[in-house]
């Protein structure tokens, strides 16, 4: 049980240590490169906005933001620290999320979203596509036929050829 533990604890540290090396390369905006990983973001990392990053600002940049999640200052991380930091990452990732959502959905922009704004737009065009027979219902068979379509293999909206 306790190796169980130090292992847990020891990956959690390392995952948050690589998570913190990496801080530096967010954007401004939270998000990531083309590639899904991190975009560096100059302008944090040159502290006195000279056009140059050196390697004190690079360690001053790393301290920085291992303090920020050394809550309680004692100069190591613990699973807790590391769980709350991303956990918090977490949390403002999802709230940008859903100010993105509701910008895109709330069509009389009155700050919430109703039914209608929730409902799918081509909900119509998408019932016709999982009735294949034309009967004006989906049965269970027509569902999973179409369920292959989600997955691995078709990608959203495309028929899963081995179910052909």
């Amino acid at each position: 049980m306790k190796r169980t533990t130090l292992i847990a604890g020891l990956t959690a540290v390392s995952i948050g240590a690589a998570a913190l090396s990496t801080g530096a390369f967010a954007d401004e905006k939270g998000g990531k490169g083309r590639h899904n990983g991190p975009r560096f973001n100059f302008e944090e990392v040159d502290l006195n906005s000279d056009g140059k990053i050196t390697a004190e600002e690079m360690q001053a940049h790393q301290a920085a933001r291992f303090a920020a999640v050394d809550t309680n200052g004692d100069g190591k991380l613990s699973v807790e620290e590391l769980s709350s930091h991303s956990e918090e990452g977490r949390m403002e990732r999802a709230e940008k999320r859903l100010e993105k959502m509701m910008e895109r959905m709330d069509t009389d922009a009155d700050g919430a979203l109703s039914a209608i704004e929730m409902a799918p737009k081509d909900a119509d065009k998408m019932f016709e596509r999982l009735d294949t027979d034309g009967d004006g219902a989906v049965s269970k068979e027509e569902m999973d036929t179409r369920k292959g379509g989600h997955g691995k293999k078709g990608g959203h909206g495309k028929k899963d050829k081995s179910s052909n």
